[in-house]
């Protein structure tokens, strides 16, 4: 049995991680089991900080196949990860594919096996904002529509593809793999003191922007660096720039007002960033995966767009869903300030595991096709 696991984005790196060392723990308590786990990286993201630092610090090995596909518009970045990957395929002849996320790397390569008859397992399958607007929502639902296993992170993936018609059998609820890494490199983090930045915990605020609704639309970005300004006055702001956004920035000429307030940074590797998120106050954000690790970590999070994808966080979890009132969002930041803050609890099944489920019932489901 020959799987190929695609990686494309940064959280693609934090889903596949703990996927490919429960294949590689089962190969090693079986010796008998003929299974062979590949890794392709698209290359989607293609700056170092966004990639290679992230391969490191999750203990990923040097992927398999590399398509280098870097930065372009829709349709011309999912096309050439399609012709590249269809060469993969032909080459190694797989009898399925992992796909994770909802980027258009996770598109690109389902269409792809597909065509070719080899079957797909999509890893956070189910996920709705209900936003067509969102290329990543366009994604989500085409590649669960085609795919032939959907693992689910949470219960709202259930009930959104029974809703479109997914067959139960195909369906698997096992929990988030992002989260598995989130436990697993928890006591390997270092210490807030061991970062340059001389913070102290809870005193400070982190921010992560990137999102085209947000970054694209100079209007709407200049009103988002006076809210972090605004908040500067209260915390320092540790702010990783995502190289859309410093871009967006820069080209508008917009003003940080206090840089000694406000820490702009290139993106940061894993290790480093969920350490800071870990001791932030709060974060601020516009990212999915951020809103599911600060509901684990129970770190206040304030996501800035009109719908989530994630529910949970938001029904049982830390998130406040604030929508584009800048002046409502402020007002959670003053609770969170004045010690008032949402007290949320780890959703069902977010224990570390779900990789573990998922190669369980990819290989006894596929053993058994295969007979």
């Amino acid at each position: 049995m020959k799987i190929i696991s695609v990686v494309g984005a940064r959280p693609n790196f934090m889903k596949v991680a703990p996927i490919h060392r429960a294949f590689q723990n089962l190969i090693q308590k079986n010796n008998s089991l003929n299974l062979k786990h590949m890794i392709c990286h698209t290359g989607q993201h293609y700056d170092e900080n966004m990639s290679k630092i992230f391969f490191n610090d999750l203990e990923l090995p040097e992927p398999d196949f590399y398509l280098g596909v870097g930065s372009s518009s829709h349709a011309k970045q999912t096309a050439y990860i399609m012709i590249e990957f269809e060469k993969i395929l032909l080459n190694e002849k797989p009898d399925l594919i992992i796909v994770v996320g909802d980027v258009n790397s996770t598109l690109a390569c389902s269409l792809t096996a597909v065509k070719l008859g080899i079957k797909v397992a999509h890893v956070e399958a189910g996920l709705r904002s209900f936003d067509r607007s969102m290329p990543e929502e366009i994604n989500r639902i085409l590649t669960d529509s085609i795919s032939d296993y959907l693992f689910v992170t949470e219960k709202s993936g259930l009930v959104n593809l029974k809703r479109e018609g997914i067959s139960d059998e195909k369906v698997f609820f096992v929990g988030n793999c992002m989260i598995d890494s989130l436990i697993s490199y928890l006591p390997k983090l270092p210490e807030l003191s061991d970062l340059s930045y001389n913070l102290l915990p809870k005193n400070y605020v982190l921010v992560t922007l990137h999102r085209p609704s947000n970054v694209d639309n100079p209007e709407r970005l200049s009103e988002l660096i006076d809210f972090i300004n605004k908040i500067s006055k209260y915390k320092k702001v540790i702010f990783p720039v995502h190289p859309r956004t410093r871009k967006a920035i820069e080209n508008n000429s917009l003003p940080i007002n206090d840089k000694s307030s406000i820490y702009l940074m290139n993106p940061l590797g894993y290790l480093e960033f969920i350490t800071l998120m870990k001791h932030a106050l709060f974060v601020v954000t516009d990212s999915g995966g951020i809103q599911e690790e600060t509901t684990y970590l129970g770190i206040p999070c304030i996501t800035l767009r009109t719908t989530t994808e994630r529910p949970i966080t938001v029904d049982v979890g830390t998130n406040y869903l604030i929508g584009e009132d800048l002046e409502y969002a402020f007002n959670i930041c003053e609770e969170i300030f004045n010690g008032e803050k949402k007290i949320g609890k780890i959703p069902e099944l977010w224990d570390g595991r779900a990789a573990e489920r998922i190669v369980k019932i990819l290989v006894e489901k596929f053993l058994n096709i295969s007979r």
